[in-house]
This record gives C-alpha cells, sequence and structure tokens, in this order.
C-alpha cells in the first residue's frame, strides 16, 4: 500500500517558514529559498558569536584611551606601567571604571 506523506512535509514546510519570518521577498514564502536562508543565517549567526569578544575588547581599548587623553599617556604606556606596579585589573574592569567612575580611574591612571 502507498503512504502519502502530505501531512509531514506540509508541518516539516510550516515550521520552516514559521522560522523564516520576516525575510524579504521569496525568502519567507518559498520553502527552498527560506530552507537556504535559515542555513546561512545560523552561519552568520555563529560567526557573530566568535567576533563579539573581541568587538568588546575593542571598545574597551577605545574607552580606556579617550580616558588617558586627559592624563597625555598612551593605552600602550599605561598597560605596561600597570604591569610594572602589578596592578591586576583586566580591560573591562578598567573601561567601566573610566567611564562610571572617573574619580577612581584618575588614581589608578597616576599609578600608571
Amino acid at each position: 500500500m502507498r503512504v502519502k506523506s502530505g501531512t509531514v512535509t506540509a508541518r516539516r514546510h510550516k515550521k520552516i517558514l514559521k522560522r523564516a519570518k520576516g525575510y524579504r521577498l521569496s525568502h519567507s514564502k518559498n520553502v527552498r529559498k527560506a530552507i537556504e536562508t535559515l542555513l546561512h543565517a545560523r552561519q552568520y549567526s555563529y560567526v557573530a558569536r566568535k567576533k563579539r569578544p573581541g568587538q568588546f575588547k575593542k571598545l574597551w581599548i577605545q574607552r580606556i584611551g579617550l580616558a588617558l587623553e586627559e592624563f597625555g599617556m598612551s593605552y600602550s604606556k599605561f598597560m605596561a606601567n600597570l604591569k610594572t606596579a602589578k596592578v591586576e585589573l583586566n580591560r573591562k574592569m578598567l573601561a567601566e571604571l573610566a567611564v562610571k567612575q572617573p574619580e577612581i580611574f584618575k588614581k589608578i591612571a597616576k599609578l600608571g
């Protein structure tokens, strides 16, 4: 006896199209296009997750650098001075201090 798989396929397609909602043109209407788009989207999101930590590090360095302009000191010299002074604060904490508590950052900058 022949088994029809119409309902199974329809359900699977429905799930795919539901996930592809909001994509432009046929990417949210055509099942083949939707599958391809979803595969690419997953790949892009994977790559973006790997890049995110680097982007944050870049942001922290920029914030610290801007705060150091006030003292006429470069970022690299500041970090080298912190290492010689044995101050073990990471970039994230230094950037946070530079933005939210500048008076504490000034004291650290004078150390470095």
